[in-house]
């Protein structure tokens, strides 16, 4: 019986079926393949008089811009293997959405449920102590952001601790991302990369070849979405889905269980029970059933994995049903169980792509905090004025007046919140068309992800040129 390709391993193949395409040094392929560096920290923390010891990790994959990002996340699981692979989707995520970084990952072996907010304060100001001083952790260097297990909180005390450390860094905010916004951070990186994945598929659906390619038809509103794990990624695409789009999410499923209501689920109803309770089991507005991977078998129109890696294998491939999956997580679909769907004709919205809202609006923080100023700040009141005075020259004309809620709408300037759902709209409609064309202009090419690889190894491999490095 052939071993499963670790994550690693099954990123490391994606890439390598991508670069058969392109016409690049043996050398070259080796650079851009090969994690830079990582290291691995143990320390102490004294806890209600008895010290533990914690294992982390902070792995850089590629230096061909910088500061290099990436998220850090607190699992019990968590490992290197895991932390490299992550790093390397990093570059390649943040060069295929044109955003200026290299990739980044790091992870602390720890399960947070265990400990209270006091005792994950000091482990967290302990392992950004370490981070920052073996030089993983800098505003121009490396710049971590939230991940799975950790949010605003992990980040706000990982950018006191620096600030602690360099006192007089004029940019020490922009140590982190994903900040509260009363601490540097940008309104609407919370719910970025579910937003993200809105975004993503709302460009898929402006392409009615595409949908067509993926058995669906028309538009969103009233497809029927299956969507794993209700985190802050999955949460927010599917409120923003059902709730702006009209698509019914006919099945949730989290590590306890599966709830199934083909009317569809209310998505805010159900995360403020979990919120409340803690459990999805009595959620009164849908069935509950304990087989919760199963129901990634379920037929319907969109699939989104929105979890752990490695949901979808080889060993269940066969049995999905959607016509379309939308990779929300990092790496659900494992490479031999990619290598099968795509044989079947299986539409991918690929995890390099479709989870890229999260990085991007880091971006758009890490830039506020470098340039010291709020977006918008200096044009919104202009922008007013010149509308109000269209505003004014229309009604001259026309002799018709608008109401008062009319004009306020047409006038309002646009505050931060909107720029960056405008940028971030922006990147993912850029990015999308970019993946089609390179897709439909090859004969090499016959999926998304593909598509995605090639564009992304492409650009990281002019960059090494551009320099002079290789």
């Amino acid at each position: 019986m052939t071993t499963p390709l670790s994550f690693r391993q099954s990123v490391d193949h994606m890439v390598q079926h991508a670069m058969s395409v392109l016409d690049l040094d043996p050398g070259l392929r080796d650079v851009i393949r090969t994690c830079n560096s990582v290291i691995q920290v143990r320390f102490p923390v004294k806890l209600h008089g008895k010290i533990h010891t914690f294992k982390g990790w902070r792995a850089t994959h590629s230096t061909h811009r910088l500061p290099v990002k990436g998220g850090i996340r607190y699992a019990p699981y968590a490992d290197q293997d895991e932390v490299e692979a992550l790093a390397a989707l990093m570059s390649y995520k943040c060069a295929l959405v044109d955003v200026p970084f290299g990739g980044s990952k790091g992870a602390l072996q720890i399960d947070p449920s265990q400990y209270d907010r006091d005792d994950m304060e000091l482990i967290t100001r302990r392992f950004a102590t370490e981070l920052i001083r073996k030089g993983f952790m800098n505003p121009a260097t490396n710049v971590p952001a939230p991940d799975m297990g950790t949010g605003q909180r992990e980040m706000a005390w990982m950018a006191g601790t620096y600030k602690h450390l360099f006192p007089d860094d004029i940019n020490h905010q922009a140590c982190v991302t994903g900040k509260p916004v009363h601490h540097g951070g940008i309104r609407g990186r919370v719910e970025a990369t579910g937003r993200g994945v809105q975004y993503a598929l709302q460009e898929f659906f402006r392409h009615p070849g595409d949908v067509a390619g993926a058995g669906l038809g028309g538009g969103l509103e009233g497809k029927r979405v299956v969507i794993q794990g209700l985190g802050n990624v999955g949460y927010h695409a599917a409120k923003f889905l059902s709730e702006e789009d009209g698509v019914k999410v006919i099945a949730v499923i989290e590590r306890e269980g599966v709830l199934l209501n083909p009317d569809g689920i209310p998505i805010q109803h159900l995360r403020d029970h979990m919120v409340e309770h803690k459990t999805i089991r009595s959620f009164p507005d849908a069935d509950f059933e304990e087989d919760g991977r199963k129901a990634l078998e379920l037929e319907c129109d969109i699939l989104i994995p929105a979890a752990m890696e490695g949901q979808i294998d080889e060993q269940n491939c066969d049995r999905i049903q959607a016509k379309m999956i939308v990779e929300a997580a990092n790496g659900p679909v494992s490479f031999g169980a990619d290598q099968k769907l795509q044989a079947r004709g299986m539409v991918i919205l690929p995890d390099v792509y479709v989870n890229a809202g999260g990085v991007t609006v880091s971006y758009f923080e890490w830039i506020r905090n470098i340039s010291h100023i709020r977006f918008g700040r200096m044009q919104r009141r202009h922008d007013e004025q010149r509308a109000s005075q269209y505003a004014t020259l229309l009604q001259e004309i026309t002799g018709a007046r608008l109401s008062e809620d009319r004009r306020n709408s047409v006038i309002r300037g646009a505050d931060e919140i909107d720029l960056v759902r405008s940028g971030l709209d922006d990147t993912m409609r850029l990015a999308y068309q970019e993946m089609r064309n390179t897709l439909l202009g090859s004969e090499q090419i016959h999926d998304l992800r593909t598509a995605a690889y090639v564009i992304a190894i492409g650009k990281i491999a002019r960059s090494y040129h551009d320099v002079g490095i290789y």
